[in-house]
């Protein structure tokens, strides 16, 4: 069994990854594909793009800052 760390830090940590695995993407396709891969998904909403886990759909944060 996995233990997901969850938090302040732990949401912040997979913001910059997200974030750092899109500046080695050609597209945003590319890039939600790898994320998916990891276990990370994004939501489009109205105020911006959100970093969500595939499996609860938690939101970890916005990406569009």
């Amino acid at each position: 069994m996995h233990m997901i760390e969850t938090g302040p830090a732990a949401a912040h940590a997979a913001l910059a990854f997200a974030l750092n695995e899109r500046a080695a993407c050609l597209s945003d396709r590319e890039w939600r594909f790898r994320l998916r891969g990891y276990g990370y998904d994004i939501r489009q909403t109205e105020q911006g793009r959100v970093l969500t886990t595939v499996t609860t759909g938690l939101e970890l944060g916005a990406l569009d800052a």
